[in-house]
This record gives structure tokens, sequence and C-alpha cells, in this order.
């Protein structure tokens, strides 16, 4: 696909993968080789964290016992519920999702304000969201087998592995992703040298 022009020439690559698959040391790359980055997860992180600006809505829709002691989501009680009750990840996904786009908005605009001429979206489910796919010119993929997503998280979380089998159900399919990419990077048995050179191909403009 041809990129969009933006009024401020801007190239909005959206970045995602499976869990365990290598994208945020990709993103690192990205980052090193110029572009700013907005991680979408991370500001989901935020505004679930104690006295986030989402807290006070989840308490109200789903109970006390989904709040932690310190103010912050229960993340595992939490995953085990959406996992249990598919409703619960909608009304869920109603409360966080507003907050997010607004941040993402306001940290894509400092980028653009900062002189950045690649701003790299960092999206866990892009393929599973109807308003990403629409807001980037490029689709970046990192790709891995699902076994390999699953030693990887079963040593990096210490999860069981039907915890992380249960995570990679839940997000999209492997061929979704591929189906949804511009661009692929194959992150299977590789260097963290030969990742870095992949990231380097890509037709990117730095700051």
């Amino acid at each position: 696909m041809n990129a969009r022009t933006h009024a401020n020439n801007t190239l909005r690559i959206g970045l995602t993968g499976g869990i365990g698959s290598g994208k945020s040391t990709v993103a690192t790359l990205l980052v090193k080789c110029g572009c700013a980055l907005v991680d979408a997860d991370a500001i989901a992180r935020h505004v679930t964290a104690a006295s986030g600006t989402a807290m006070t809505a989840i308490a109200a829709n789903f109970g006390a016992d989904f709040v932690l002691p310190n103010g912050a989501l229960d993340r595992d009680r939490m995953r085990a519920h959406v996992f249990n009750h598919p409703s619960a990840k909608q009304r869920l996904e109603a409360i966080i999702h507003p907050l997010v786009a607004i941040e993402t908005e306001r940290q894509a605009q400092a980028a653009v304000e900062a002189g950045h001429w690649t701003i790299v979206f960092d999206v866990p489910l892009l393929v599973e969201s109807d308003r990403w796919r629409t807001q980037v010119d490029r689709v970046l993929v990192v790709d891995c087998l699902v076994e390999t997503q699953i030693q990887r998280v079963m040593a990096r979380n210490n999860f069981l592995e039907e915890t992380v089998k249960n995570i990679i159900a839940a997000q999209a399919r492997r061929a979704q992703r591929l189906a949804a990419a511009d661009w692929v990077i194959y992150n299977d048995k590789l260097s963290l040298q030969a990742l870095d050179k992949l990231v380097s191909t890509l037709s990117i403009r730095s700051r």
C-alpha cells in the first residue's frame, strides 16, 4: 500500500505482534533508528496503575475485588475474569481504550512538534482493533512460531504453559496478523545483531 500523506509528512507505523514475539525489542531498535515511540500498552498500564485515570470506573464496574490495596488494577484477577467472561473484556475496553486514545494522540503530536518524521505506535492488539488500522500508514508485524512464543513467555514471566496458551488464544491468530501486515520481521532464533540489521532495512525516515 502507499503511505498516506499527512499534513506534517510524518510516517505512522503500527507495530504489533503476539506475546513473546520480540515486539518490544523491535520497538527499542526503531527508536535507536530515530523513530518516536508511542507505547499503547505502557499507556494502558499507566491508566490502570495506582491512582490511574481508569481505576475509578473499573472499581465501579467490576468491584473492589479487582483493585489491589495500592489502588492499581489486579491484573491477574482481571485476566482470569476476562478469560471466563468474554463480555467483561468489552466492558473493560470501553473504559480503557478512550483514555489510551487521548494519550496516544497527545504523545504523537508531541513527537511531531519535536521534529520526528516517523512515529511508531506499539499496539499489541492492533489487528483486533477496529480503529487502529485506519490511523497508521504501515503495519509492521513481528512474527515467530507459536512454540517460540510459549517458550519465551514461560521463561520471561514464569507463567505456566497453559496460562501462556490462554493468552495467545485470546489474541489474533498468527495468520490474521500476517494478513494485516505491510512489513513482517520474522524473529525466530535471531541474534540481537541480526534483528537489528533487519530493522535497519525498513524504509523509515529518521528524525
